[in-house]
């Protein structure tokens, strides 16, 4: 990926029967069609995901009363390939405010032969926070975390 990938980062991709631009589409902007908010969320009570989709665009949710929790932070926006962004949580799930700190997760949108596009999500930077970003990473690798989202987001795509 862009940056040196150091051991402690965490990769999962799937295969989706969509072209580049609809597979970008589905995760990025139609974000909330298959984001399990019920279950996978920052503020309480119910939530929307916003995914505002332009460099320096944020990823946030939006509580009932209007709050907003941002999610990440878009560093680059590379439309169908690939995106980069902070993931502006602590490994306590509070606001990360210090994007030099922040985590940051990558995901790349490429052809597969079959006619769709395999997407390859890698989250690193983990050691930033040091015993507790290894908390953190144990977490987003495990059952409910990355494996399991984007098991979520090829079941809507293939849907």
């Amino acid at each position: 990926m862009t940056e040196q990938a150091t051991t402690s980062a965490v990769r999962h991709e799937v295969r989706v029967p969509l072209d580049r631009e609809r597979a970008f589409k589905l995760f990025t902007k139609d974000i909330g069609s298959w984001w399990p908010s019920d279950t996978h969320k920052i503020s309480e009570g119910p939530v929307s995901e916003v995914f505002e989709s332009h460099e320096g665009g944020r990823w946030y949710e939006v509580a009932e009363d209007g709050s907003q929790c941002t999610v990440g932070t878009i560093l680059e926006w590379d439309p169908p390939a690939r995106f980069v962004m902070s993931w502006d949580l602590t490994p306590d799930w509070n606001p990360e405010t210090d994007l030099e700190r922040a985590t940051k997760l990558e995901v790349r949108f490429e052809d597969h032969d079959d006619g769709g596009t395999r997407v390859a999500l890698e989250h690193r930077g983990f050691e930033a926070y040091g015993e507790s970003g290894a908390n953190m990473r144990v977490q987003v690798s495990g059952e409910g975390g990355w494996p399991t989202l984007m098991n979520l987001y090829a079941e809507r795509a293939a849907a």
